[in-house]
C-alpha cells in the first residue's frame, strides 16, 4: 500500500510505496509513445546518427537538470503543478496552466495513436486464431491509410483504450501509476529486446545500422544544424516529459528517503535505452524493406506490420509487440490524465473518481478533429501561416511540443534558478545527502538550459 505524507497547506497525500516504486512509475511515465512511436520517425527525420548523437547529449545536458528541479519542487510542494506554482507565487500559476495544457494537447493525439496500437494489437489476436482475414496479406501502407481515414472506427478504438485508462487511475492515481508500471515496464523491455534482435537479424538491416551508428553528418547539410537540434531536443522533451507537469506529480508521490539526483540521472537514461532499443526494432526493419524512415506518425504501423507479417510466427511476434508498445504508451497516459486530474483534486476538491474521469473526457473530445485530419479534415492545415504543411496532427504535436512544452521549460528554468531561487530545491534534494555536484548544476540549470530552449523556440518559429 501506499504511504501516506503531510505537508502544510495540503491534505494528506500517498506516495509511492518505495523508491523501486517511484522508480518504476517515472520510467512509465517517461517511457511511451515517445519512445516506440516518436523517436523512430523523428530519429529518420532527424537523419539518423546526427539526431541520435544531440539526443543523448540533450539528455545529460538539459534532461536531467531540469528533472532534478522538477522532483524537488514536486516533492517539497505535494500537489499537482497548477497548486504547486499557486501556493508558491499566485503570479506564477500560470505555468501550471501551462503544464495542464501540454498534458491536455498531447493527449489530445497520443490517445488517438493508442486507439490506433489497440486496433492492431487485436488484428494480430484475430490473425493468429485464423481470424484477421486480410489484414496481414494487405499492403501495411494501404491498410494503415484506409483504417485512420475512416470517420468513426479510430474514434472508437480510442474510447475504448481511454476507458482502460480510467480504470486504473480512478480510484488512487499514485497506486494507480505504481501497480501498472510495476508489471508493464519490464514486460515492455523483454518485448522490445526480442523484436530489436529480430529486426538486425533481417537480411539488409545493416543498412539501418549504419543508419543509426555509422558517422554521417549530411543531415546538418540536408536540413540544417539548428533544425537537427530541435527535433532532437524537442523529442527528449517528449520522451522525459519535461513541460508537462508530470515529473513534479511523481515528485509530489515521492518518499522523503528517496534520492532525488540518483532518480532523475537513471530515468532518464533508462527512458533512453529504451528508445534506443525502439530505434533498433524499427529502423533495421525499415532499410531491410527499402521503407522510407521519415515517413512520419504512420512509420510504426505501416514498418512493423510488414515485419511480421513476413516472419514466421509473425501473429505471435505483432501481437506481444502491440501488447508491449499499449503497456508503454498506458504507462504514460495514467501520468497525464493523473496530472490533469491534480486540478479537480487540488483545485476543485473533486475526488479522485470524478477528477479522472473529466480528465479522461477532455482528450476524447480533443481527439475527434485531430482523427478526422486523416479524412474528414485531410485538408485542413493550421500552422500553414508559418510554411508548416502540416496535417491536425501533427500540427497539434507541434504547439504542444515545440512551443508549449519548450516554454514551460524555459519559464520553470527561469522561476526556480532567478525567482523563487534555488536554495529550497538544493535543501530537498539533500535530505538523502549531499549534493556533491550542485554548483555545477545550478550553473546549468540558471544558465546553459534556459538558453538552449530559448534556441529551440526561436528554431521552431524559424527565426533561426
Amino acid at each position: 500500500m501506499s504511504k501516506e505524507t503531510k505537508n502544510t497547506g495540503t491534505a494528506a497525500r500517498s506516495t509511492f510505496s518505495s523508491s523501486l516504486g517511484f522508480f518504476l512509475a517515472a520510467v512509465g511515465g517517461a517511457v511511451g509513445l515517445g519512445n516506440v512511436w516518436g523517436f523512430p520517425f523523428k530519429l529518420g527525420r532527424g537523419g539518423g546518427f546526427p539526431f541520435l548523437v544531440i539526443y543523448v547529449l540533450c539528455v545529460f545536458v538539459v534532461g536531467v537538470p531540469i528533472c532534478i528541479a522538477e522532483y524537488a519542487l514536486g516533492r517539497k510542494m505535494r500537489s499537482g503543478p497548477v497548486s504547486a506554482y499557486k501556493r508558491i507565487s499566485k503570479k506564477w500559476t500560470f505555468l501550471g496552466w501551462i503544464n495542464m495544457a501540454v498534458c491536455i494537447g498531447v493527449m489530445g493525439f497520443y490517445c488517438l495513436i493508442c486507439g490506433w496500437l489497440l486496433k492492431y494489437a487485436c488484428m494480430f489476436a484475430l490473425s493468429l486464431v485464423g481470424l484477421g482475414g486480410d489484414f496481414l496479406a494487405m499492403d501495411s501502407a494501404t491498410y494503415f491509410t484506409a483504417f485512420v481515414s475512416k470517420p468513426l472506427e479510430p474514434l472508437i478504438w480510442t474510447y475504448a483504450f481511454m476507458v482502460i485508462n480510467y480504470l486504473v487511475i480512478r480510484k488512487n492515481i499514485s497506486q494507480g501509476i505504481e501497480k501498472s508500471c510495476k508489471v508493464m515496464i519490464p514486460v515492455l523491455v523483454v518485448i522490445l529486446i526480442v523484436v530489436a534482435i529480430r529486426g538486425c537479424t533481417l537480411p539488409g538491416a545493416d543498412a539501418g545500422l549504419d543508419y543509426l551508428f555509422k558517422p554521417n553528418m549530411t543531415a546538418f547539410n540536408e536540413i540544417g544544424f539548428f533544425a537537427v537540434f530541435t527535433l532532437a531536443l524537442v523529442q527528449m522533451w517528449f520522451s522525459v516529459n519535461i513541460g508537462f507537469g508530470t515529473n513534479l506529480l511523481y515528485g509530489s508521490y515521492l518518499p522523503d528517503d528517496t534520492n532525488i539526483v540518483k532518480s532523475a540521472i537513471i530515468v532518464p537514461i533508462a527512458d533512453m535505452c529504451v528508445a534506443l532499443l525502439a530505434g533498433l526494432a524499427v529502423m533495421p526493419a525499415v532499410f531491410a524493406y527499402d521503407l522510407e524512415p521519415s515517413t512520419g506518425a504512420g512509420l510504426l504501423f505501416i514498418t512493423l506490420k510488414t515485419v511480421f507479417a513476413e516472419m514466421p510466427g509473425g501473429s505471435f511476434f505483432g501481437l506481444i509487440f502491440f501488447i508491449a508498445v499499449l503497456f508503454a504508451a498506458l504507462s504514460s497516459t495514467i501520468g497525464m490524465t493523473g496530472a490533469i486530474a491534480t486540478v479537480g483534486t487540488d483545485e476543485f476538491h473533486w475526488d479522485n473518481n470524478k477528477s479522472s474521469l473529466v480528465s479522461t473526457i477532455i482528450p476524447c473530445i480533443i481527439a475527434i478533429p485531430v482523427s478526422w485530419g486523416y479524412g474528414l479534415l485531410s485538408g485542413v492545415r493550421p500552422l500553414a501561416f508559418l510554411g508548416k504543411d502540416t496535417d491536425l496532427l501533427d500540427s497539434l504535436d507541434f504547439l504542444c511540443e515545440n512551443v508549449l512544452a519548450t516554454t514551460a521549460a524555459l519559464l520553470l528554468c527561469i522561476f526556480v534558478g532567478w525567482v523563487w531561487k534555488p536554495k529550497t530545491v538544493l535543501e530537498e534534494v539533500e535530505k538523502t545527502g549531499p549534493f556533491t555536484w550542485k554548483n555545477l548544476w545550478l550553473f546549468v540549470f540558471r544558465f546553459v538550459c534556459p538558453i538552449i530552449t530559448v534556441i529551440v523556440i526561436l528554431s521552431s518559429l524559424g527565426l533561426i
